[in-house]
């Protein structure tokens, strides 16, 4: 009895030495997998290291590419029943950026996120060519927007005929019903953007101009913006 006692207690030791490597080696590409961070739109070219350890080569958050990053799995979070890979880059270069993609039960979405996330195309004709974060935070609880809040600011890629947004368009994140609102103004607080997205990648921009300049109104009725009241008004929906 003693034998079959101590054989037992052997291969319950060998069993938790299993696990307990397999979660300390568990690789990252196999961690992203399992939190189901597809979901959120993340996909890479190439994931090396463990999941407390690693590195991503091209990732991609929709058709957003944030680069190469460094990543690892944060351990108190999972006290608490979320998975969050904390994601960044460091190298002193105005593409420098930290945040985190965080898992929980019946909510997805990103945390602390600051700096540059460049946009390219993504909202054409609209010539937004980057978010610049600061502190932003913000998650989907099943497909409604649970909280959002940080700042953000819109740089601009190009200008449109009489407008000055070199210094770019700024507001903070919140949650507007099932959606994740971006409400970002100029400087001058006469050219606005209002952003929304959905869980489902689904998003709507509205930019709105303020002028009585008819010579502006005519140059921006032909770079598409309809006429509603004295407003000029530029719609773009599409999917990330």
């Amino acid at each position: 009895m003693m034998g079959l006692s101590l054989s037992r207690r052997m291969r319950i030791a060998l069993i938790l030495l299993f696990a307990l490597g397999f979660v300390l080696f568990l690789p990252m590409r196999i961690a992203l997998g399992m939190a189901g961070l597809e979901r959120l739109g993340v996909a890479a070219r190439e994931v090396q290291g463990t999941v407390w350890s690693g590195g991503i080569d091209r990732l991609m958050l929709g058709t957003t590419s944030l680069g190469s990053v460094h990543a690892g799995l944060s351990p108190l979070p999972l006290l608490v029943g979320r998975a969050r890979f904390d994601v960044w880059r460091r190298n002193g270069a105005a593409d420098d950026v930290a945040g985190a993609l965080t898992v929980g039960f019946g909510r997805i979405g990103i945390d602390d996120v600051t700096g540059a996330v460049p946009l390219g195309r993504t909202f054409a004709p609209l010539p937004v060519s980057s978010f610049v974060m600061d502190d932003v935070s913000a998650y989907f609880s099943g497909d409604r927007c649970g909280h959002a809040e940080g700042r953000v600011r819109a740089q601009m890629a190009g200008q449109f005929p009489g407008l000055n947004l070199s210094q770019g368009l700024s507001g903070v994140a919140s949650c507007d019903g099932e959606a994740l609102l971006l409400p970002l103004v100029s400087q001058s607080g006469l050219e606005k953007v209002d952003l929304r997205l959905w869980r489902s990648g689904r998003y709507v921009a509205e930019m709105r101009v303020e002028t009585a300049d008819a010579t502006l109104s005519d140059a921006l009725a032909k770079a598409g913006f309809a006429d509603a009241g004295g407003v000029r008004v530029l719609k773009v929906e599409g999917m990330l």
